[in-house]
């Protein structure tokens, strides 16, 4: 397997995860009348979800062959 095949098969498991993280039956777990420092939990949820998938996909576009 080359570097590209195995990159694209990274990015696809980066997107099928964030459909999963932003799916409805996980949404509605954070849906709650909570807050962390002031914030909202679902707000709080989606930033951190967010930020988890983008460093991922820097992970997987950025890394280095060994």
């Amino acid at each position: 397997m080359n570097r590209t095949n195995i990159a694209g098969q990274r990015l696809v498991a980066v997107f099928l995860l964030g459909c999963v993280l932003f799916n409805y039956p996980v949404l509605s777990l954070f849906n709650k009348p909570a807050a962390i420092f002031g914030i909202p939990l679902l707000y709080a949820y989606v930033f951190a979800a967010w930020g988890l998938l983008i460093g991922l996909l820097a992970l997987v576009i950025e890394r280095r062959r060994p």
